[in-house]
Parts: structure tokens; C-alpha cells; sequence
């Protein structure tokens, strides 16, 4: 059951093939002998960011030769978003901000709408994919030609939004290269805006998709970001953006164990907060209170807190708010769950959570990485007590054996 698939057995064949012993990845990650030990042979999930990174940059290989890319499956659910990635890709690199790959687009004004439509998560995954190539080449046209300067801000603004949606589905998907491809893109069009929220909606791509090796300027790049919106931040947009980037910045301090840094930048989310109506399905990226609520989950289980804390934080979170960013929700259910996974106490609990998580969005969950490696190890643990047949069914899904 615990194959060539799994992190644990990717980290043990590298290992190996680096020659070291467990004693000198230990001593070169930072981790315990006895957790990497637990971690090959299947006991223990590897889902922290920060384990994955210090164990790749001691094997000197990417993270995602340790974590794996997408792996597709015969089920559509998880398998058919991964087929409107040629395109998206082919959208992403023909088109220029001086010479578009179509001739002919819709009128901007029906653009604009359907990408409001695209960022209020009214399209499944894979009908997102399948519009947002034609979208951008569409909205090259208008900002290669446009009607007047009202038209081309309004081109290059919706370029922007068209560009985050692209950065997202390509990183729930595994495609790490091709999200980067989009925030580059995105940070193009801002600077031509020369904006100042506009920069930070751009900046926002920049910090989630720089690589694993730049964490620190990640992090130096989200605080200085954060430091110049706080003018236009008091209400409104400005106020979303900047909440945002204060989010970015505190998973990022988190992955680098700053904890300080972490807190500091998820007191500044919560302040910020303060000043917007808590409508994460209207608001820009979804900052809400709820949603640095659900923020404050996903930082506990990369902190492996306790089940206890987690769930605590859990019930903070009004779910009836999340309904409408189906993504945003079964992220939020997912990392409950995988938190909850690392107690045998909580277990049970955790399946739950995680299926969940599935139903709410499985074309995200059956794709998501963490999600596999929680539910690897929590078959392993099966070895020694029960599992529910619903998450042998989820195993199953994901193309995960069983």
C-alpha cells in the first residue's frame, strides 16, 4: 500500500540515492531520526511545509521531486481539469500586452462580467479552465486596442483578476510553473497600471508562487508590500488587498519558523478585517473575518498544534459564509482534518472533516497533494486499527492504494 507514490517512499529512494543514512538527514534537515524513520515507513504524514523544504533542500533536489506533481487518475472528478492546462498555458505565453494571439473579442464590457462570474466561483473547476483561455485572449485585444483610456485600464484591470484565477487553478492542479508564468504576467500588467492596489493584487501572485528556495524574499517582499499599502488600506478594496498580502506574509513566516513574524502579520489581517463587511463570497480574494478565521487553521496545522487548538479554532470559523468559495471551504475543511489526523485521538474525527472536504470541492481535494499524504498514512495506521469504509472510498478516488 505504501509505494513508489507516496512521500515516504520518494524521500527513502532519494535518500538512498544521495547515499546518506538516516542519521545525516537528520542532522542536515533539522528533523528527528525517529520521525524521518516513521515518515518512510508510512506512520507518519509529511505535510508541513516547512519538514517538506528542509528535507529538499538537505537532499539537494526541488520539492517537488520529494512531494511528487499531479498524478491523474481514471476518475473525471480529478482527472478532467488537468486536460484544459494546454490551453491555459498556450493563453498564458502567445499573448502579449503588444501583440494578442486573436483577432476578434467580445465586447469588454461582457468580458469583465464573466470574469466577475469566473471570480465568484459560479463556474465548476473545470468550466473555469476551459473560459479563461479564450477570456485572456480576448482581453489582450482590448488592451492592445483599446476604445479609449477608460477601456484600456478596464482591459488590463480584468487582465489582473483573469491572471490570479489562472495562478490558482494551476497550483491546485500541481502545475507550479504555469502559476508562476500567470503572476509574472500579472505583475507585467500592474506595473503598466502603476497602481498602488493594483501592485498589490500582483504582489499577492508574486509571494504565493515564488519558489521554495526564495522563501526569505518572499517573506522580505510581503512585509515591504504590506508596509505600502497600509496608506490606501483603510477601507474598502484597499483594505482586502492589503489583508491579503498581511496573510501571505504570515504562512510564509510560519513555513520559516518566525513565529513572531506570523503572529504579528495575522494580528494585522484580523485589524484589517475589522474594516470590511465579513463577505468573503464578494470580497476581493475572499478576505473576510472568516477567512483569516480560516487562515488561522491552515497556520495551526502547519504549526502541527494540537487537535485541540485546531479544533477550537474550527468552530470560530462560520462555515454558512464560506458557501459561496467552494475552494476557499474545502481547504478550510482539509486542513481541520489533517490536523486532526496527526492525533489518534482525533482520527475518526479527521476522516470526517476530510470527507468533507471531498464533496465540498473534489475536483480540488482529489488533486490536492497534502489531502494524498494525510490519507496515505491514515491507510497505513489501518494496519493497527479500523478505517472507515468511506475513506477507503476517498483512497480509492484519489488513485491512492489501498
Amino acid at each position: 500500500m505504501h509505494d513508489e507514490t507516496s512521500i515516504g517512499a520518494r524521500l527513502r529512494a532519494l535518500r538512498r540515492w544521495r547515499g546518506m543514512s538516516l542519521d545525516e538527514l537528520a542532522g542536515l534537515s533539522g528533523l528527528s531520526k525517529s520521525h524521518l524513520s516513521r515518515v518512510e515507513r508510512g506512520l507518519r504524514a509529511l505535510d508541513r511545509r516547512s519538514h517538506i523544504a528542509a528535507l529538499a533542500n538537505a537532499l539537494r533536489v526541488s520539492e517537488k521531486d520529494l512531494a511528487g506533481g499531479p498524478h491523474l487518475t481514471p476518475d473525471p472528478v480529478q482527472a478532467a481539469p488537468h486536460a484544459t492546462i494546454p490551453a491555459l498555458r498556450t493563453a498564458l505565453t502567445v499573448n502579449t500586452l503588444t501583440s494578442p494571439a486573436v483577432d476578434r473579442a467580445r465586447p469588454l464590457a461582457e468580458l469583465v462580467e464573466e470574469m466577475g462570474r469566473i471570480g465568484r466561483s459560479k463556474y465548476k473547476h473545470v468550466e473555469v479552465g476551459e473560459k479563461l483561455p479564450d477570456l485572456i485572449g480576448e482581453l489582450h485585444v482590448h488592451a492592445c486596442a483599446p476604445a479609449d483610456e477608460a477601456a484600456h485600464r478596464l482591459a488590463l484591470e480584468t487582465l489582473i483578476e483573469a491572471f490570479q484565477s489562472a495562478t490558482f487553478i494551476s497550483r491546485d492542479l500541481g502545475h507550479d510553473d504555469l502559476a508562476s508564468i500567470a503572476a509574472i504576467r500579472a505583475a507585467e500588467v500592474a506595473a503598466l497600471l502603476d497602481d498602488p492596489i493594483t501592485t498589490g493584487k500582483a504582489a499577492t501572485l508574486r509571494i504565493h508562487t515564488l519558489p521554495p528556495q526564495a522563501r526569505e524574499v518572499a517573506l522580505a517582499f510581503a512585509e515591504k508590500t504590506a508596509d505600502a499599502l497600509e496608506p490606501h488600506a483603510r477601507r474598502g478594496l484597499g483594505a482586502q488587498v492589503a489583508g491579503m498580502v498581511t496573510l501571505a506574509a504570515s504562512m510564509t513566516a510560519t513555513v520559516l519558523y518566525k513565529y513572531d513574524r506570523a503572529e504579528h502579520w495575522i494580528e494585522q489581517a484580523d485589524d484589517l478585517a475589522d474594516r470590511v463587511p465579513d463577505t468573503p463570497g464578494v470580497n476581493w480574494g475572499a478576505f473576510s473575518k472568516t477567512n483569516v478565521g480560516v487562515w488561522k487553521v491552515a497556520l495551526a496545522t502547519e504549526r502541527s498544534a494540537p487537535s485541540g487548538e485546531i479544533l477550537r479554532l474550527a468552530e470560530a470559523v462560520d462555515e454558512e459564509r464560506l458557501t459561496s468559495r467552494r475552494g476557499r471551504h474545502a481547504a478550510f475543511l482539509a486542513d481541520v482534518g489533517r490536523g486532526l489526523a496527526r492525533d489518534p485521538r482525533t482520527r475518526d474525527e479527521a476522516a470526517a472533516w476530510l470527507l468533507r472536504a471531498e464533496k465540498t470541492a473534489p475536483h480540488k481535494i482529489r488533486n490536492s497533494a497534502a489531502v494524498a499524504e494525510t490519507v496515505t498514512v491514515m491507510l497505513q495506521q489501518a494496519k493497527r486499527a479500523s478505517v472507515s469504509r468511506e475513506l477507503r472510498g476517498m483512497a480509492a478516488r484519489m488513485g491512492i492504494p489501498h
